[in-house]
Parts: structure tokens; C-alpha cells; sequence
């Protein structure tokens, strides 16, 4: 076996065990106790963690490559360190001739200290049970699991063994010296110490703040990079920027625009109305019916509004020299409630005089207030004519609410 070992033999440790074993990886568990793991790094610096990889070397037997571990044992038995200076190959047992199983392929200390009768650090395969659904036998004391390997039915080096592509499943973590930045690799496991730092998979670097891990950018107020990609925010409040530029707000639940709008609705087709009291739909078969526009109130409680159409009074057969407006007006509700109602002192207006003219374009801008923050708001178009006699064309037809942040 060439896996080392300090301070498991009772006799025979060699300087060399000595001088290959001292890692000096000591990332905290608690006070007494440190975490479990093998030191990062690859050869050419490109990978977090190639230390104890595992690939196939025949049908029924893997190769593990080189790498240093610390396995830490009860709290009074201290921590070991191991190191494997060259590949180890590992053999597994024919599969069941009924179920598959999963077996477990661990770093393993034995003192018999504390425990049986040999004094060794190994690297061990431990044979599941063969079942309809099979799990993998828990890892024993001083022991650091490696990988699951999913043993199919009927394996063996005759029938094509082992599937390697597939049978694998990555269990190896890592481990920092004190103070050092963790690579997380495996499962997330809490930290030991408010003020401990870990680099996650996804590039987003966390601090324990005492019962979670915080995005760094929480601890600072700053934005969240566009480059950390899609992860859920730390607390309600917190920025981060888009690729496209614009910044997101964490809900709570998920990531929004943090300055949302402006809201905007219009229709290009024509469509006219002959009521003289306002109302939201117009005659016609393409124009949409009603036009509104829904938006968020913003903290701030106010919004400008615009809104406005190309107005065209046309007169019905022998009207000639009817004076009439045509007015677009709107209505802003929230839920059920009205919130501002309906009123020609609001609307937008085209007239026609006695002696035919074209058609105007008409607008107004107009300040919405005392809204509601947080509450979704829905202004409504609204059309009427002076006269039942003239039909009010309304064309191009908008509608458009600002947020003010």
C-alpha cells in the first residue's frame, strides 16, 4: 500500500512519512475538531481539486491518483494526515447476479488505539448491499469518502464490468489551512467561525456571518457582477447587475428590475366612437379594446403619465358646419378601487371647427401621486365625442407611466 501516514505506526515512521504528511491543513470545525478533506490544486492550475481522482483502469478496477488528505478522527483522537505519493489501483467485486449495489471507495485510518487490532491508512472499497434500490454503506470512523461506484447486475471483467462514465458519483471535499479561502467542492457545509470565507462552484464568493453564508457582495453593500451569473440573492435589497447592463433587486424570492419601466401600451390602429360619455372601447376591428397600461408604484409614490392620439372629428351626411371635440381621457384603478377617476379637465382634446380641418395629434403629461408602494396600478383609455352626430377617430393611440425613483 503506498498511502503514508504520520503518527499511526507505533514503531517505523520513517522522516519521509514525516516530511510527505505535514500539510499544515487545519480549516476549523470547531474548536477542537478540523474539517475532513483533501488539498486543492491541480498540476497545471486549472482544476480546484485532482487530488484523489479516480479513473478507470479495467473492467473491474479503478486507478487513484496521488493527493493529500486530512482525516480528523473523534474529538479526542486528533486529526491524521495522509498522503499518496503515487496512483493506487483499486479492485471491486463481481456484480450481484439479481441487483445492483453501490459501493463506497474511502481514505481510511486504522488505530487500533481506539480500535481493532492494526495500526494503517488505506484506501478501501466497502461492498454494498445488492438491492432493487441500493444505497451506499455509511462511511466509517477516520474514514473521508471518495466516490459511490454503481455496480450493475452481472458485472464482471468477462460481461464488460463496470460502466465508468456513469457509475461515478464525486464525493471528495476540500480542505484549507486556517484562515485560508475554501474551494467548496462536494456538498456545502456550515462554517466553523463568523468571518470564515469559500469560493462556491459557481464562482460567488461567501462569508459565514455565524448561521449562513453571505454573498460577499451583501457584507459590503455592494452589486452582485454580472459575472457571478444567476444565483439567489442574500437579503431583500441586495443589487446585482445584468448582462444588458441594468440592475436587479432581490425580492426575496427572485431577482426583478430594480428600476422597472416605463410602462408602456399603444395601438396603431384607428378606431372611433359617436358616444358623448366616455368610453373604452372604440368601433372598429383591429384597435385594441380597452388599452391599459399595468404598472408597480415605486417608494417614491409618483409616476408621470402620458398619454395622447391622432384625433379626427369626421362628420356624418349633412352635419356640415358642426363645431365638436373629441376627447381621450383616462382611468387609474388599483384592484377594484378607483384611484383617480375620469375628467375633461385631464383629458387630451381635438377639435373641429365649423370649416374642416385635419387631424391633430394630441398629448398631456401629468404627475401621479400618492400611490401605494409596492401596489399594481392599471390606467385605462378612455374615448368620447361633443357630438352624436360626428364620429371621433382616435389613431395611434399610446399610453405611458414613468416611475420616479
Amino acid at each position: 500500500m503506498n498511502l503514508r501516514s504520520s503518527w499511526v505506526l507505533e514503531t517505523g515512521q520513517t522522516r519521509e512519512d514525516t516530511r510527505l504528511t505535514q500539510v499544515g491543513a487545519t480549516n476549523a470545525l470547531n474548536p477542537v475538531q478540523v474539517r475532513s478533506g483533501i488539498l486543492p490544486g491541480s498540476y497545471d492550475g486549472k482544476y480546484r481539486l485532482s487530488g484523489f481522482w479516480m479513473t478507470s483502469a479495467s473492467a473491474m478496477e479503478a486507478i487513484v491518483s496521488e493527493g493529500r488528505a486530512v482525516i480528523q478522527g473523534d474529538v479526542s483522537e486528533g486529526v491524521y494526515p495522509v498522503t499518496l505519493p503515487v496512483s493506487e489501483t483499486v479492485t471491486f467485486a463481481p456484480g450481484d447476479a439479481q441487483f445492483d449495489r453501490i459501493d463506497l471507495v474511502v481514505l481510511r485510518i486504522y488505530d487500533r488505539l481506539y480500535e481493532g487490532t492494526r495500526n494503517e491508512a488505506v484506501i478501501e472499497v466497502l461492498q454494498g448491499l445488492p438491492e432493487t434500490d441500493p444505497k451506499a454503506p455509511p462511511a466509517p470512523a477516520r474514514s473521508l469518502p471518495l466516490y459511490e461506484v454503481r455496480v450493475p447486475v452481472g458485472a464482471s471483467a468477462g460481461t464488460g464490468g463496470i460502466p465508468w462514465g456513469t457509475a461515478l458519483n464525486d464525493l471528495r471535499s476540500t480542505v484549507v489551512s486556517a484562515g485560508g479561502i475554501l474551494p467548496v467542492e462536494g456538498p456545502i457545509q456550515p462554517g466553523a467561525y463568523p468571518g470564515q470565507y469559500q469560493d462556491t462552484p459557481d464562482a460567488q464568493l461567501q462569508r459565514w456571518d455565524g448561521g449562513k453564508w453571505v454573498s460577499y457582495p451583501q457584507a459590503v453593500g455592494g452589486v452582485v457582477p454580472a459575472s457571478v451569473g444567476s444565483v439567489p440573492g442574500g437579503y431583500i435589497g441586495q443589487y446585482r447587475a445584468v448582462a444588458d447592463g441594468s440592475l436587479q433587486r432581490w425580492t426575496g424570492t427572485s431577482w426583478a428590475s430594480a428600476y422597472p419601466g416605463p410602462y408602456f401600451n399603444d395601438t396603431l390602429d384607428a378606431g372611433y366612437t359617436t358616444s358623448t360619455t366616455y368610453v373604452d372601447k372604440l368601433e372598429t376591428r383591429n384597435v385594441k379594446n380597452p388599452l391599459q397600461v399595468s404598472f408597480v408604484a415605486p417608494e417614491s409614490r409618483q409616476a408621470i403619465l402620458t398619454f395622447g392620439s391622432k384625433i379626427e372629428l369626421a362628420l356624418e351626411t349633412g352635419t356640415a358646419g358642426i363645431a365638436s371635440t373629441g376627447s381621450m381621457c383616462v382611468r387609474i384603478t388599483q384592484g377594484s378601487n378607483v384611484h383617480r377617476e375620469l375628467s375633461d379637465e385631464l383629458a387630451c382634446v381635438g377639435s373641429k371647427s365649423a370649416d374642416p380641418t385635419d387631424a391633430v395629434s394630441a398629448s398631456t403629461t401629468q404627475r401621479i401621486h400618492t400611490l401605494t408602494p409596492g401596489l399594481t396600478y392599471t390606467v385605462t383609455a378612455y374615448y368620447k365625442t361633443s357630438n352624436a352626430n360626428v364620429r371621433a377617430w382616435f389613431d395611434n393611440t399610446f399610453i405611458q407611466v414613468t416611475p420616479q425613483y
